[in-house]
């Protein structure tokens, strides 16, 4: 793990627990040298040293790590607190740096020999795909450029040091971003269709009725959020698991995090009410589909068999529908059966050859292909339209191969060569979906207002059933029949329906989210808490600063009191007057006084000294 502080080693981004703590390869040097620092205290060392071993420990322990993630796995990138780990690493390494000076040479010496036993002996060591064998000779290169720098550092030369350590930062950063970054889009491809989606979303309203759209040549599973329109698709860290699930189950690509409409049939555009489509391409009329107007390059069409929001199904339909089957094909058609219909999805037949798998169309349709191994990731379509390639097959979604004439031979061939191609192929029946459409569609919900946390319809219901909802089953939704609360429950894992009986109803739904309450509460009542120890803090200051400042004027009173006393101790007494003499007697020229010896200045060591330490 350590060994990942090498540079240019291929980024962690699946589920293993390797954490991308890669920060230059000078730390090897600087950590040494930091532990051989004497002008460092064994405390900070020691405390520094314990903080990384525990972020080792998180790094490696499943329980830590969870904790690290708010009590959350996550689902790639994992050791995402990698980057307090970093920062730790490079202010342990700027510690070493601030006493270079004090530094001995022998020491740079000894740190640049521990770095390359080091590097050698993850060479040895290290099995890990994510390290070729040139990285770890290109890490001694860029060791001993550091090194070498280090000493004309100490020699003197600083300014050059500094501007040859800037090139060659940016030199080393720049080769690991060339080598282990991933693809990216430019703005200009993100922001191409932006006006055009817009333009057509707009055209949409206002609306009768409840829609979603989706983008079938979108860029990311978040466009609706992007450009602005209902979609089903999304990709988020606070994802529904259970919708998840449902998705995978129907056909469409999902993952712990994630869902998209990709792998969809009209089946299951139209139960999650998925009334528009946005093409990059056009595409011909069916029976199911109809264009309406076009901006640019992007085209708007309108799903005809598009179900509501909201239909009342039997009360045992949960029972009878096996929607937890492993083909998707077969939980469309099973659904189909149970309602009465045919099957939407009609198997056309194929021949695996190892890993390729080849099938020709018997008619004009729609066609999907269901890969049954797992292990297949990513597989090329050959189509008369040209190649179609599509990743993340393992996730068990359906292959959209668009619409086929009869006479073609298609061949699916998979990128892992020693892996079998076991598929089945599949023609969407328009017939079946008609016929279906028309049994779910019986007793519809008819919204007479929504918004994105209240919905108001009514339902016609010639028998008492669910009423079954495209809403994703969430806590905190109340639902009111006829001006009566009643009770919510899962619908098939993941959606919201409600009991109802015969007869006319108005529904209403009201959202409010599970929870927001009392963190409502938590929260301001920790701001409450924040200013009354903000106010208390000051307070405590001003009492501080008061006594302080007392205590102050105490000691000057003090003071001045000593030096009162001692004035008072040190004046002269008053001295008896004598009889006055004649002036006569008193006055003496000078030039009759006889010059005198100076006599000489007798010190009382003894009495010099008790006044000094007084």
């Amino acid at each position: 793990m350590i060994a990942r502080h090498i540079g240019n080693v291929e980024t962690e981004i699946g589920l293993d627990h390797w954490p991308n703590i890669y920060c230059g390869v000078a730390v090897f040097l600087f950590f040494l040298l930091y532990l051989a620092c004497k002008k460092i205290s064994v405390k900070e060392k020691a405390v520094y040293c314990g903080l990384l071993l525990l972020f080792f420990a998180s790094f490696s322990m499943n329980v830590l790590n969870f904790i690290w993630h708010g009590f959350h796995y996550p689902n790639s990138l994992p050791c995402r607190q990698s980057f307090i780990y970093i920062f730790l690493m490079l202010f342990i390494c700027f510690r070493s740096y601030a006493h270079l000076d004090e530094t001995p040479k022998k020491y740079v010496a000894i740190a640049f020999w521990g770095s390359i036993c080091f590097v050698l002996l993850a060479e040895k060591l290290v099995t890990q795909e994510h390290f070729h064998f040139i990285v770890y000779y290109v890490a001694i290169i860029f060791l001993a450029a550091y090194a070498g720098l280090i000493y004309i550092y100490k020699g003197g030369r600083r300014a050059l040091a500094g501007f040859l350590a800037l090139a060659l930062v940016s030199m080393e950063a720049a080769i690991n971003t060339t080598v282990t970054s991933v693809t990216t889009t430019s703005r200009e491809s993100y922001t191409a269709d932006n006006e055009e989606v817009r333009i057509l979303k707009d055209s949409l309203e206002p609306a009768s009725d409840f829609y979603r759209v989706e983008k079938k040549t979108r860029k990311t599973k978040n466009d609706g959020a992007w450009m602005n329109f209902p979609s089903v698709s999304l990709f988020s860290s606070t994802a529904n698991a259970d919708l998840s699930k449902v998705f995978k189950k129907l056909g469409c690509e999902s993952s712990t995090n994630a869902y998209s409409i990709t792998g969809s049939t009209p089946l299951v555009d139209s139960i999650f009410s998925v009334k528009y489509a946005l093409y990059s391409d056009a595409v011909s009329n069916t029976e199911l589909m109809m264009y309406l107007r076009e901006s640019g390059g992007t085209y708007l069409y309108e799903n005809l068999y598009t179900l509501p929001l909201g239909f009342v199904l039997p009360l045992d339909i949960e029972e009878n529908w096996q929607y937890e089957m492993d083909n998707p094909a077969e939980v469309q058609n099973d659904l189909c059966l149970v309602t009465g219909a045919d099957e939407v999805l009609v198997d056309t037949g194929g021949t695996v050859n190892k890993n390729t798998f080849t099938f020709t169309p018997d008619m004009t349709g729609e066609y999907y292909v269901f890969v049954l191994n797992k292990k297949v990731k990513n597989v090329k379509a050959n189509l008369p339209s040209g190649s179609k390639s599509f990743g993340n097959v393992d996730r068990g979604y359906l292959l959209e191969l668009g619409t086929l004439s009869p006479g073609y031979e298609v061949k699916l061939t998979a990128d892992e060569a020693g892996e079998q191609l076991n598929a089945i192929a599949y023609r969407f029946s328009e017939d079946a979906m008609i016929q279906v459409y028309d049994r779910l569609n019986r007793m519809p919900m008819h919204l007479t207002s929504w918004k994105d946390t209240k919905l108001s319809g009514t339902v016609t219901a010639d028998r008492a059933g669910t009423l079954f909802t495209s809403i994703p089953f969430e806590k905190g939704w109340t639902v009111k029949v006829d001006g009566q609360k009643v009770e919510t429950r899962k619908a098939f894992g993941a959606f919201l329906a409600i009991d109802v009986g015969s007869g006319d109803h108005v529904i209403d739904f009201s959202y409010f989210p599970e929870g927001l309450k009392p963190g409502v509460l938590i929260t301001g009542g920790s701001i409450v808490i924040l200013i009354f120890l903000w106010f208390l803090r000051r307070e405590m200051e001003r009492r501080r600063d008061r006594a302080r400042m007392l205590r102050i004027r105490r000691m000057q009173r003090e003071s001045e009191e000593e030096r009162a006393d001692e004035d008072e101790f040190e004046e002269i007494p008053e001295i008896d007057e004598e009889p006055e003499e004649s002036s006569d007697e008193m006055e003496v020229p000078d030039s009759e006084i006889p010059d005198m010896p100076e006599p000489e200045k007798h010190i009382d060591h003894k009495k010099q000294t008790t006044e000094e330490q007084t």
